[in-house]
Order: C-alpha cells, then structure tokens, then sequence
C-alpha cells in the first residue's frame, strides 16, 4: 500500500479531505460530504474557534502551536476556505489593524527588560507579519488592496544574507538574542513563505536569493548559527505541524522554488527526510509540540499520517 491509499483508509476525515483536495486534486463540489465531517471533527471546531476568537491570545512566543496564525494557516493547508464561517472571521480580524506601511499587527508583549514596553501592544515582527499577509493571500483578499503594500514593504528589509531580525516602532529596541548584522533564520523562512506565494515574487530574484541564504546557513551549520537557530541535530527531527524553523518546515518552503529543486544542499536535506521513511512508505515524528497532544502528529510512537502528508507533499514537489 502506498503512503496516500494508506493516509485515505486510516487518516482522519480532515486528513482525507486534504489529500482529496491537495494531493488528488479532486473537486470540492464531490467531497461536500466529507468536507462536512472535517468540519465536525472535534479538534477541528477547537481550531475554528480558536482563529475565529483571534485577536484573544497574546503573542509572547511565535513558536507557539496555540497561536491563531498557525491554527489558520493550518486550516488553510486542509483545504478549507474562507466560505467557513469561523475563518472569514478571522480574516476580517486581521484586516482591522493595520499600520501606515501596509503591515497588518498582532497582539504582543515584550517585556521592558527586552527593549519594549511591557504592555499590550499591537504591533509585529518580521517572524510573524509576513504569515498574517499569507494567509490574507490564501484568503483570497484583493491584492492590490490589501497586500501589495505590506509586501513590498516587508521586502524591503532584505540584506545581502537574508532578512534581519525586525519589529515595528511599537516594539521599540526589541530584536532577538544574535548580533545585530546576522540575518535571523526564521524571519528569512517566514519571508519566504510569503514570497512563494505572491505571484509577482514567486519566481523572482528576491526570492531565490533568499532561499540560497537558507541553503548556505545548511551548508555552514557546523560554524554559523545566527540568533541561536541551529540546523543540528534538533533541526534534523520530523516534526508537525511546520510553524517553525526544523527541516519539514525548511525544505517544505523551498520544494515551492524551480531554482532550489537540483541543488545538492537541498537534496541533502531531502535525503535525510527519505531516509526515514519506513518500509510502508510512512513517517514517524522524532520531536512534538506538547500543545498538540491528541493530533496523530503528537506522539513518537507510530506513523502519523499528517507528518505522512507533509513530507510526501514534500518529495512530490521536488520531483523525487
């Protein structure tokens, strides 16, 4: 049995459903059935709940799985839709703050000993604004209306080695614990993320650049590790969802880009995604997010059929 007959008689009717959308490129006006027991599923109502409420959890922590961004991308990532209640919501949410740059903010607090004020804040980060404008892309809002701006602002930011470690003058002197000039790891993938999906960047130098700063930091591991994101052996773990920066995450964003696909670094970290995959063809977690007990993807003991998808998505996209 292949992993995705596998993923169909034993996944969740969420999981189906995405891989009928996603992977078999079924149409939705077949699965509403389907797509109505996703929508029942338990942990699914928890997370359209969750975004739909989606300015009522602080951002202390972007490695947070509980953050309403990750939940909405991830529901975005089954295939569901703004024509879900709970999720047009939370895009209607993100729209209301936005500042003169075209960057749509978060709720936060940084304490005073980190440079910001210690209060509730709207404000952000470049690890977490270019997520908001995804998911305002995945959304389907107006482009040119709503996005461009902050996009092109946000690019704006790039260096010869990536994106810096930046925040908004809400968040005073704020930035993460690295040296000022060092590129900040998860800001590059979160930018990339973004770009990969806005069509004018999509293929564009910006964008490759960026993805070759990721492959050189794989490249230097040994030696470079800026503001403390190391590519060892934790970086190395399967791991679900991707929100953060670990090697499922990584190579997931850069199977989206031509240019990275026959480059030997990234079929290096490829390999190692393959390499553990078992007979049937299934992958198993090798680290967890506690906040995600309950998920097939929150426990180490058997195939998750989730990580499965992703990693399958993965070596589908780069042509292996």
């Amino acid at each position: 049995m292949n992993p995705i007959d596998f993923i169909l008689e034993n996944g969740e009717t969420w999981l189906q459903y995405a891989i009928r959308i996603n992977i078999l490129k079924e149409s939705k006006g077949n699965l509403t059935g389907l797509r109505q027991q996703a929508l029942s599923d338990p942990k699914i109502r928890a997370y359209l709940d969750d975004v739909a409420a989606y300015h009522d959890i602080l951002v202390t922590n972007h490695k947070n799985p509980d953050l309403p961004i990750h939940k909405l991308l991830f529901l975005f990532g089954i295939g569901l839709d703004t024509d879900v209640p709970e999720i047009q919501t939370a895009i209607d949410k993100i729209l209301e703050n936005k500042d003169e740059n075209g960057i749509y903010q978060s709720l936060t607090n940084i304490p005073k000993h980190f440079g910001g004020s210690g209060e509730d804040s709207l404000g952000w980060c470049l690890c977490d604004a270019p997520l908001l404008l995804l998911a305002l892309t995945k959304a389907g809002v107006d482009y040119e209306k709503y996005i461009k701006q902050g996009v092109n602002y946000l690019a704006g930011f790039r260096k010869d080695i990536g994106f810096p470690c930046t925040v908004s003058k809400e968040f005073g002197k704020f930035r993460g614990p690295g040296r000022k000039d060092d590129p900040c790891p998860n800001a590059s993938l979160a930018m990339l993320k973004l770009l990969c999906a806005v069509p004018e960047y999509r293929d564009s130098e910006i964008t490759v650049k960026t993805a070759m700063n990721l492959l050189e930091l794989w490249e230097r591991s040994q030696e470079r590790h800026p503001y403390m994101f190391y590519m060892g052996t934790d970086f190395r773990k399967l791991k679900a969802p991707a929100i953060w920066y670990d090697i499922v995450s990584v190579t997931n964003v850069l199977s989206h880009i031509d240019a990275v696909k026959p480059d030997a670094r990234f079929l290096d970290m490829l390999l190692i995604i393959k390499s553990k995959q078992d007979k049937n063809g299934l992958f198993t977690p090798e680290a967890v997010y506690q906040k995600c007990n309950g998920w097939d993807f929150g426990q180490k003991k058997a195939p998750s059929p989730y990580l499965t998808y992703l990693c399958c998505q993965i070596i589908t996209r780069a042509g292996r």
